[in-house]
């Protein structure tokens, strides 16, 4: 029987106090092999104080806030693990989950597999604008690249390590997601999508950091990259 693969959870964090010692919780009993690199990306709350009390974790910290893209780049220089993926500290997103999406990867079906959370539509308690956005960034994934994605903003993105590190990565903020995508796809590597089911949305009032200008950005990048290598 094969070994059972080591994931490597990349955590971005910034000032996420109010959620982040649940979601570390979460991690460490949801049924995967896992190592856990939390950066804190300039956090100015408890973020720091409640990372410095976990000792089986990976704690790095930004000493400013440079934003999601970079806190992620500097967590894959310390990943170890055979697969990564991507964890917001928000409890948007159930880390029960990702034994599913990482799933086509340990079976050698895939290299990257995005967790989708639009299977079944737009899930309810979305705010207009996020809903909004998303569409949109589907459709520009279906028109530049021709590639039928229903969720290309996803948090849960997983992929072969091997197969991130070689994208040399430029992203600084939440673009991170529009250029992996176009990169993956830019080289002929399929994404797969598996169904979240346990996803909960929340609104800029409980601390959602999501402008309408990264949506924006994002659009941006997706056309960058269909262009230029």
């Amino acid at each position: 029987m094969r070994d059972e693969p080591l994931v490597s959870v990349i955590v971005p964090v910034y000032n996420e106090e109010a959620t982040l010692g649940e979601l570390l919780e979460r991690l460490r009993r949801a049924p995967f092999r896992k190592e856990i690199i939390v950066v804190d990306d300039g956090s100015t709350d408890k973020t720091p104080d409640i990372l410095a009390e976990q000792p089986d974790i990976v704690a790095i910290r930004h000493e400013r806030n440079r934003g999601k893209g970079a806190a992620i780049r500097t967590a894959l220089e310390y990943a170890t693990g055979d697969i990564v993926i991507i964890q917001d500290a928000d409890l948007e997103y159930d880390p029960n989950e990702i034994p599913r999406v990482i799933e086509p990867i340990v079976k050698g079906d895939a290299s990257v597999v995005y967790g989708s959370r639009f299977f079944k539509g737009l899930p309810k308690g979305m705010p207009l604008p996020n809903k909004i956005a998303n569409v949109l960034l589907a459709w520009a994934v279906r028109l530049l690249y021709w590639y039928p994605l229903t969720d290309e903003a996803t948090c849960y993105k997983a992929f072969r390590t091997d197969v991130l590190k070689a994208m040399n990565l430029k992203c600084e903020r939440f673009e991170f997601c529009p250029e992996v995508t176009a990169k993956a796809l830019k080289r002929g590597i399929q994404i797969r999508e598996v169904a979240l089911h346990n996803y909960r949305p929340r609104t800029k009032h409980k601390g959602k950091k999501v402008r309408w200008t990264d949506g924006v950005e994002a659009l941006w990048t997706l056309l960058k990259y269909r262009f230029r290598d």
